[in-house]
């Protein structure tokens, strides 16, 4: 049995685009969002960037390329609005974290909220 992720990306959040929860005020995407803004939802961005510089790719790709790493994970499902988007992404696809960076990025999403 695999597992499908559905927003993959947690509508953007994991992207790097929104740090605080003023980023989305009045947004339509406020409702979606405002929920990872907490300690945890920092110290994810901040593994992803973390991972991202040691990696030379962005946090949306170093994202993507840790939830395929995860065991039982068959794919994630991300939203685009642009061919620029998808491109963006593909790199993900061929990435692979070593041990340390996916230890980084785990210990990250067990921070309590």
């Amino acid at each position: 049995m695999g597992v499908i992720t559905f927003f993959a990306l947690a509508s953007g959040f994991l992207t790097g685009k929104y740090r605080q929860l003023e980023d989305v005020q009045g947004s339509h995407r406020h409702a979606a969002l405002g929920r990872y803004f907490n300690p945890r939802g920092e110290a994810v961005l901040a593994a992803l960037d973390s991972v991202a510089a040691q990696t030379g790719t962005t946090p949306a790709q170093i994202a993507l390329a840790w939830i395929m790493a995860t065991p039982g994970v068959t794919a994630p499902i991300v939203s685009a609005t642009s061919v620029a988007q998808v491109e963006s992404l593909l790199p993900a696809v061929t990435l692979r974290l070593d041990p340390a960076q996916m230890r980084i990025l785990d210990a990250a999403a067990k921070t309590p909220v």
